[in-house]
């Protein structure tokens, strides 16, 4: 790969990281923002392709009908989850009744998929009925803590079946619970972190709680498609921008690739983990890149397609979103970062 190359996808991830935050035009059309520079960064390093063209357009389709048909069959069942849901609040009080569901959603999207996972969720803060800022806040949470659950399992996300796939040989003959046994003590605390961080909000008195009207048809439509453009986005994105990473970003030491994997805050930590993931790289390498490649992916709506969903749901805006998450999100980073540093790999195997 030419310098001129390298200079040019490298300015490509510049505009990706900070347009949306001081560009009106582009934060409001972040999903056509992201396609631009999607097909840019192939067109630079010559990656077009039949195949890659045919990927672009069949990987959104499974994510746009999940997020169309749940939609559709929330608005048809929603007073039925309305009330199941402010049944338990009226039990346990709202901040329990947020810590329990969103912890519960989160270990379960490791089985049903962060996809559904992040569905559900949005029907959950519709049904609190919260101010527009709490609101926000349990969405990013929320992201954050599904992103973390979703990866326990190959059935959770992208991320978690790539991986499983690439190490599925030998030395780690990666199987289903490959991911659980070697996460999951770092993972279930961090799940449980973000639970109780989506519950502090400002709690609204009951004559405070807003109405929340049902979504039409034509917006759940229009979220759909809105998913199914970012998600080819992401696609053409990653695929542009994977001989950068190839060059940069494997050549480094453990606790550097820790941190330059936190350009999965912008970029699908699922086509980064197809990039970096060797089965000759050791457990301890393996947890360093996940975590970071994981925590990371809630920094900012690109980052994961929880954050996707939940964005086009509340229409919150980039700066928004990044205002509640980055500053937990990276303070979490650099937790892991410490806890990976002085904690060796348990013989699990």
């Amino acid at each position: 790969m030419t310098t001129t190359v390298i200079i040019l996808l490298s300015i490509i991830v510049c505009l990706a990281l900070f347009l949306p935050f001081t560009v009106h035009a582009v934060e409001k059309e972040l999903e056509a923002f992201l396609f631009i520079l999607g097909i840019l960064a192939v067109s630079i390093t010559g990656a077009w392709s039949w195949e890659l063209v045919g990927h672009a357009f069949t990987e959104p389709i499974e994510i746009s009908l999940a997020v169309l048909i749940t939609g559709l069959l929330f608005r048809k069942f929603r007073g039925t989850v309305t009330k199941f849901i402010e049944m338990i609040e009226y039990k346990i009080g709202l901040k329990p009744t947020i810590i329990v569901l969103v912890f519960g959603l989160s270990l379960l999207s490791s089985v049903i998929t962060a996809i559904i996972a992040a569905l559900v969720l949005c029907e959950i803060a519709s049904t609190l009925r919260l101010s527009k800022r709490d609101t926000i806040h349990v969405i990013v949470m929320g992201c954050f803590a599904i992103g973390m659950g979703a990866v326990l399992t190959p059935l959770g996300e992208p991320l978690s079946t790539i991986v499983t796939s690439k190490l599925a040989g030998e030395p780690h003959n990666a199987g289903f619970f490959y991911l659980f046994n070697l996460l999951w003590e770092f993972i279930l605390p961090g799940v449980l972190l973000f639970s109780v961080l989506a519950a502090r909000i400002k709690e609204p008195q009951i004559s405070s709680k807003r109405k929340v009207e049902a979504e039409s048809i034509k917006d759940i439509a229009l979220r759909a498609s809105k998913v199914f453009l970012f998600v080819m986005a992401l696609v053409l994105f990653g695929k542009g921008l994977t001989p950068l990473a190839e060059i940069s970003i494997l050549k480094l030491p453990e606790w550097a690739l820790y941190w330059a994997n936190s350009i999965s805050a912008i970029l699908d930590n699922a086509t980064l983990a197809a990039a970096e993931i060797v089965p000759s790289m050791t457990n301890k390498q393996i947890e360093f890149l996940l975590m970071a490649l994981i925590v990371s992916g809630g920094f900012l709506i690109p980052g994961n397609i929880p954050n996707i969903i939940c964005a086009s749901k509340f229409k919150i805006k980039s700066k928004e979103w990044a205002k509640d998450a980055l500053p937990v999100g990276i303070a979490v980073m650099l937790l892991y970062f410490i806890i990976l540093s002085v904690v060796p790999v348990a013989s699990k195997y």
